[in-house]
C-alpha cells in the first residue's frame, strides 16, 4: 500500500506478532508490510483468526510486535517505553470497541470527558469539547444518562465521542457495529466516514460488515496473518 513519503501516518515492515502458548506458537500476523497515508478511511476485513484484532492491537499500542517495525505518527512502537506508549494511547490514538467499554457508574458526559481529564486537560475546556462532539452526535438530550439507560447505537456514539476527546490523529474501530442492528450500524459507519472527511481523521476499521465498503478509501484483506492481494475479501 504505497503513499507519498511525506504523508505516511502508519508504516509497518515485516511486522510480526507470534504468541507462545506453552511449547506451541500461534501466529497473529506475520511479515506484514503496510503504508497508510494520513487522512485515509481504511476498512480491514478477513475471517476470524485472520489477524485483524492483532493488527489493531499493535496499532493501538496495546501490544508490541514480536519482530519487525511499526511506526505511527512518528512514534516507533517497537522500541517505545511504557511512558511513551501511555502518552501514545492517550494522545495519538482513539479506540472504539464492539462492546463500547463505557464505565457504568459515569453518565454520558462524564464518560466522554474522562480520558482528557486523566491526561491533565483543563476541566472547562474538556467539557466544552465534549459538548461539541455530543451535539454533533445528537446526544445532547442524553448527557446525564448512564450506559444502562442508552440504546446500543447511543452507547456507540458516546464511545466515538470519547475516542475523539483527546484530539487523536488516528481512530481505530474494532467491529464497531458488531452489537448493533443494521440501521444503527449504518449510522456508525456514516459517522466514522464523516470523521474522516470533515475532520480529516485517519480511521482504521476492522469489520465483517459489508456496510463499510462504500466508505473505504483503502481496503485491506487479511488472511492467515498476512495481507491478501485479493480485491474482495472472502468473509
Amino acid at each position: 500500500m504505497a503513499a507519498s513519503a511525506d504523508n505516511i501516518l502508519i508504516r509497518a515492515q515485516k511486522l510480526t506478532r507470534i504468541y507462545s502458548t506453552g511449547s506451541n506458537e500461534v501466529v497473529g500476523i506475520r511479515d506484514i508490510d503496510l503504508e497508510i497515508a494520513a487522512g485515509e478511511m481504511v476498512v480491514m476485513k478477513g475471517n476470524s483468526g485472520s489477524g485483524k484484532s492483532t493488527l489493531l492491537g499493535l496499532l493501538g499500542g496495546l501490544d508490541k510486535p514480536t519482530r519487525g517495525s511499526l511506526t505511527v505518527s512518528g512514534q516507533d512502537l517497537q522500541i517505545a517505553s511504557a511512558v511513551e506508549l501511555n502518552h501514545y494511547r492517550r494522545n495519538i490514538v482513539g479506540m472504539v470497541f464492539q462492546t463500547f467499554n463505557l464505565l457504568p457508574t459515569l453518565n454520558v458526559l462524564e464518560n466522554v470527558c474522562l480520558p482528557a481529564l486523566m491526561a491533565g486537560s483543563p476541566r472547562e475546556k474538556t467539557r466544552d469539547r465534549a459538548l461539541e462532539y455530543l451535539e454533533w452526535l445528537k446526544l445532547t438530550e442524553r448527557l446525564s444518562h448512564y450506559p444502562a439507560q442508552l440504546s446500543g447505537g447511543e452507547m456507540q456514539r458516546t464511545a466515538i465521542a470519547r475516542a475523539l476527546i483527546n484530539d487523536p490523529s488516528l481512530i481505530l474501530a474494532d467491529e464497531p457495529t458488531g452489537n448493533l442492528d443494521s440501521r444503527n450500524g449504518q449510522v456508525v459507519f456514516e459517522l466514522l466516514s464523516e470523521l474522516n472527511r470533515r475532520y480529516g481523521r485517519t480511521v482504521v476499521v476492522a469489520t465483517h460488515s459489508l456496510l463499510a465498503d462504500n466508505y473505504a478509501t483503502v481496503q485491506i484483506c487479511l488472511k492467515d496473518g498476512g495481507i491478501s492481494e485479493k480485491s474482495v475479501c472472502d468473509i
